[in-house]
């Protein structure tokens, strides 16, 4: 039963186009977005990532790409943040994660974001 399901899964993103709408449309945007908001921002150091996925380093200083040292919980700070404006991001140390779903649509990743930038703005008032 559950082979029949993931069968069925991958024959609707391939009928649906979603995967090629992800690589081609939604992901690039998504990428240029996100770069775009947060690529000179004071606490990021590296934004890297493909498609619907992205890592965000929290850097202490930016230019040089220096990391917060062990006293500062900056994935914790700035996730908490996130949770509070209402967006899931994931702290894995200083790198934060974001995966919006697969169907998601220009304004929902323009509200993404947004909602990512004030999180990050938070932080860096927090730690500055």
């Amino acid at each position: 039963m559950a082979a029949a399901v993931a069968v069925a899964n991958l024959k609707l993103l391939r009928d649906e186009g979603i995967v090629e709408r992800v690589k081609n449309d939604i992901g690039p945007y998504f990428q240029r977005r996100l770069r775009d908001a947060l690529g000179d921002h004071p606490v990021v150091g590296e934004i890297a990532g493909a498609g619907l996925v992205a890592g965000v380093q929290l850097a202490r200083d930016r230019d040089r790409r220096e990391r917060f040292g062990a006293d500062v919980d900056i994935g914790t700070i700035c996730r908490d943040f996130c949770f509070n404006g209402n967006l899931i991001m994931r702290a894995t140390g200083d790198r934060m994660l974001l995966s919006p779903p697969l169907v998601i649509r220009e304004a929902e990743v323009d509200e993404i974001v947004d909602k990512a930038k004030r999180a990050f703005d938070a932080t860096a008032e927090r730690v500055g």
